[in-house]
Order: C-alpha cells, then sequence, then structure tokens
C-alpha cells in the first residue's frame, strides 16, 4: 500500500511538472503595463475563489489554531517570493533559462529532506538529483556575465521554494491538499493586496496595478487557473510520497518549458539543449523506475493451489 502511494505522488509530480511551465508562459506573455504583483495578485486570488468554496462543499474546512495561521502565512510568503522572482526574471530571459538556473531547487529539496524531516536519502537518489542539475546545465550555460543580477532572481526562487515545498509536505500530511491550497492561496492575497492598494498610482513598475485589457486579460485569467491545477498535483504529490523521492522529477519541467518556449516564444533547442533534456528526462525516469520495481519486490508471491 505504501508503494502505491509513492507511486501515486510520482504521478502526481509528473502532472505538476507538465503544466506549470504553462502558467509561466502566461504570465511572460502578459503585456509589460501589468505589474508583477498584479499579476502575482490574478494567481493567487483565483485559486483562492475556486479552491476555499470547493473544500467547503467537500466539508475539508477547519478553524485553524494561531500557529497553523502562521504557518499559512510563512507557507505563503514563500510563494509569492518565489514566485514574484521568477515572474520577474522571465521577463528579461527565456523560460528554459530561468528553470535551468532555478532547478538547484531540487537537490536543497533532497537534502533538507534528510534533514528536516528525516526522510531517507539514499546515494542513488542523491546521484539522479546531481544528474539532473547537469543536465539542466546543459540546456542553458549559465552567464552572470551575460545576465547579470537577472540571473540571481531564478536563485532566489529555488531556496524559497525549496523551504516551500518541506513545509508543505509536513502540513499536507495534516491537511487536506485542496484546503492547504485554498488556505494558502487566501493568506497570499493578505499579503499582495495591501501591497497593491499601498502602491497604487505611484508609478512603481512592479507594485502599481494597472486596469487589464485585452490580451492581458487572457493571459492573467490564465495565469490564475494553471497554477491552481498545477499545485494542486504538487500537494497530493507531497502528501503521498518523500519529498526526496519525487525531488528529481522536477526536473521534467524544463522538458515542457522548452517545448512551449520554442512553439510560444521562437527559443529553439540547440544542441546542447536537446542533450540537456534527455539527461533531465533520465534522471527523473530513473527513479520512477525504481519505485516500480521496489513494489515489485515487495508483493509476495501468489502461493500455488
Amino acid at each position: 500500500m505504501t508503494r502505491d502511494r509513492t507511486l501515486l505522488g510520482i504521478l502526481c509530480m509528473i502532472g505538476f511538472a507538465t503544466i506549470a511551465p504553462v502558467m509561466d508562459a502566461f504570465a511572460k506573455a502578459t503585456p509589460a503595463y501589468i505589474p508583477v504583483m498584479q499579476i502575482l495578485a490574478f494567481r493567487f486570488g483565483i485559486q483562492a475563489l475556486a479552491l476555499l468554496p470547493m473544500a467547503a462543499g467537500m466539508r475539508l474546512m477547519h478553524r485553524p489554531a494561531a500557529r497553523e495561521c502562521g504557518l499559512h502565512l510563512v507557507r505563503a510568503l514563500l510563494i509569492v517570493v518565489a514566485t514574484g522572482l521568477f515572474f520577474a526574471a522571465i521577463r528579461f530571459m527565456p523560460i528554459a533559462n530561468a528553470l535551468a538556473i532555478f532547478f538547484v531547487a531540487p537537490f536543497i529539496i533532497t537534502l533538507l529532506g534528510g534533514v528536516l524531516l528525516g526522510e531517507e536519502v539514499g546515494p542513488r537518489r542523491l546521484v539522479a538529483c546531481a544528474i539532473g542539475f547537469a543536465g539542466a546545465l546543459l540546456v542553458i550555460q549559465p552567464s552572470f556575465e551575460d545576465l547579470g543580477l537577472v540571473a540571481l532572481f531564478p536563485l532566489g526562487t529555488a531556496l524559497c521554494f525549496a523551504f516551500y515545498m518541506i513545509m508543505t509536505r509536513r502540513m499536507a500530511t495534516r491537511i487536506h491538499p485542496i484546503a492547504l491550497q485554498g488556505y494558502t492561496a487566501f493568506a497570499a492575497c493578505l499579503i499582495i493586496l495591501p501591497l497593491l492598494t499601498a502602491f497604487n498610482g505611484t508609478g512603481n513598475a512592479l507594485l502599481d496595478p494597472a486596469m487589464p485589457h485585452g490580451l492581458a486579460v487572457w493571459t492573467l485569467l490564465g495565469v490564475g487557473i494553471v497554477s491552481t491545477i498545477s499545485h494542486l498535483f504538487i500537494s497530493f504529490a507531497l502528501r503521498l510520497a518523500p519529498a526526496a523521492t519525487i525531488a528529481p522529477l522536477q526536473y521534467l519541467e524544463i522538458v515542457a518549458a522548452t517545448v512551449l518556449g520554442y512553439t510560444v516564444f521562437g527559443d529553439f533547442p540547440d544542441a546542447l539543449t536537446w542533450l540537456g533534456i534527455a539527461v533531465i528526462v533520465g534522471s527523473g525516469l530513473y527513479v520512477f523506475m525504481r519505485e516500480r520495481a521496489l513494489q515489485k519486490r515487495t508483493i509476495p508471491p501468489t502461493s500455488a493451489v
């Protein structure tokens, strides 16, 4: 039964890695007159409006204690900062480039899973994570000389997202993923909306809201809807499987990002990119196949009649 849950968690993580770059593409396609903080407002606002009524209808809601409210606020702050830095980065660089730099996150998560959660982190998982990171480096050879300080934004995203994942893993074992994501989205709105109100009319490029029209309306709706679906996947994944097991699978996200970059934004992958994608997919599939092999070993043989 435990192996079944782990495999289901792996499949949920694959779903997240496939869908999440679509949210990034909507954010990148949002016209520049919409500030990053307003994109975040739609991202978390739609998630709260969708999930809180759903959780209430399924009777998953509860009155959080003071300590739990604090955890939701911290978790919301982490994902707001992580997403804000990433959305700001992809305004200046291709999505695949930003993800390649961001993909130090699974390695951080694997280490934090062992240190903070006491999860078993064997040498094979560490090797798979390291190989996946090497593949990410092949996809985009990070050059701080070329990218400047913008290259640091995905690194900040990686650090915040790693701690967000660890907190999700702890909280998802006690709170249903739908309620968890709904509470966190509501907490994020409590952080974002006062900032937008305070900076309204200031002309600040990151915080001064603008009335969306035309393309911006659809891209903002896309960010909110896709983020809701993708983060439900990741919550269920972390509820069902150890963080160290599913962390390398996040490398598959860069495959979808590369396809979107080529299809939507005209970023054609070169030979090193394709090699990197092959390495990333290989490391992720290795984890999945290893779990399948371990599952088969734990199934007792059928007795002969």
